[in-house]
C-alpha cells in the first residue's frame, strides 16, 4: 500500500467508536469491559484465539446488549500465549475455518443475549498481515463468508482485506486509530518500534477530532495523511483507556460529530 490509503471525506458527521473487549481468560482480565461499554458504540469481542473464553464472551455480550452496543467478532491467529501478536503462517483453508469457528462461537452468546454478531475485525498480527497479504486476506474473507455472507468487515483503509471483502460482496468498513502512530504509507507503525502507541491523552483526543471531521491524521514523520474512516478504534488495553474513551467521545460530540455504530 502506497500513498494515501483512501480519499478523505469532507467533515465526517458521524463516527463509530470501537474498542477491543473481552480480552481476558479465566480469572485474568485485561480490559475494563463494563466501563468501556458505557462509552463505545461497537465492541470487538475476543473469540478465544488470542484472548477470551466462553464465560467472558457470554458476559461481554450480555453487557453490550444491556448498553446498546453493537457486537463484533475479533478474530485472530490461534495464539493465546502471544496475545495474537506473533507472526504465524497458517494455511489458507485452515485460517478460513478458524475465522468461521470464532465467529460462530461468539454468535451463540450474542444470540443468547438477544443480539447477533454484526461485523468482523481481525486482531493483532492477523490485522497487520491482511493489509498486504493476498492469501491471508482472502482466507479471512472466505471465513466470514462461511459464517455469514452479509457480515461487514472492519479494517485498515487501502488494505487487501477490504478490497477482497468488497469484491466478495461484503460491506467493507474502513477504520482509523487515534492512539497509534502511522507510517508515511498510511499503515500502522509496528508495536515493537518506539512511539508506536500514543499515550498522551490530549494528543489522542485532538487526533480523534481531526480524523472524524477532516479525515486526516499526521504520520510519524509529521506529514498529513488522508484517512477516510467510518469507525475509530480506541484500544482497551492501554493505560487510562476508560478516561481516554470518555474524553474522546465528549470532544467529538462537542465538535458536532454524531457518535453512532456503523452496523
Amino acid at each position: 500500500m502506497t500513498g494515501t490509503p483512501e480519499t478523505a471525506s469532507p467533515a465526517t458527521t458521524a463516527i463509530d467508536l470501537n474498542a477491543d473487549l473481552g480480552e481476558g481468560f479465566g480469572r485474568w482480565r485485561l480490559t475494563d469491559d463494563e466501563h468501556l461499554l458505557s462509552v463505545v458504540t461497537s465492541a470487538n469481542v475476543a473469540c478465544g484465539f488470542h484472548a477470551g473464553d466462553a464465560v467472558t464472551m457470554r458476559r461481554v455480550c450480555a453487557l453490550a446488549v444491556e448498553r446498546g452496543v453493537t457486537i463484533g467478532a475479533q478474530v485472530s491467529y490461534r495464539d493465546l500465549a502471544g496475545f495474537g501478536r506473533h507472526a504465524m503462517d497458517v494455511p489458507a483453508d485452515e485460517l478460513a475455518a478458524e475465522v468461521a469457528y470464532q465467529i460462530g462461537a461468539l454468535e451463540v452468546f450474542a444470540r443468547a443475549a438477544g443480539a447477533r454478531v454484526a461485523y468482523v475485525k481481525p486482531h493483532g498480527a492477523l490485522y497487520n498481515r491482511v493489509v498486504h497479504d493476498e492469501e491471508q486476506a482472502g482466507a479471512v474473507v472466505a471465513g466470514v463468508l462461511l459464517a455469514d455472507a452479509g457480515l461487514p468487515v472492519l479494517g485498515l483503509p487501502g488494505s487487501r482485506l477490504l478490497d477482497l471483502a468488497r469484491e466478495a460482496g461484503l460491506p467493507a468498513v474502513p477504520e482509523a486509530f487515534a492512539d497509534r502512530a502511522y507510517t508515511e504509507q498510511g499503515t500502522l507503525v509496528p508495536r515493537g518500534q518506539p512511539g508506536a502507541v500514543i499515550s498522551d491523552l490530549d494528543v489522542v483526543v485532538r487526533r480523534s477530532v481531526s480524523l472524524a471531521r477532516e479525515g486526516r491524521v499526521d504520520s510519524r514523520a509529521g506529514s498529513s495523511l488522508a484517512v477516510r474512516a467510518r469507525s475509530l478504534c480506541l484500544h482497551g488495553d492501554t493505560p487510562d483507556a476508560v478516561e481516554l474513551a470518555r474524553r474522546v467521545r465528549l470532544r467529538l460530540e462537542e465538535s458536532g460529530v454524531r457518535v453512532e455504530a456503523f452496523a
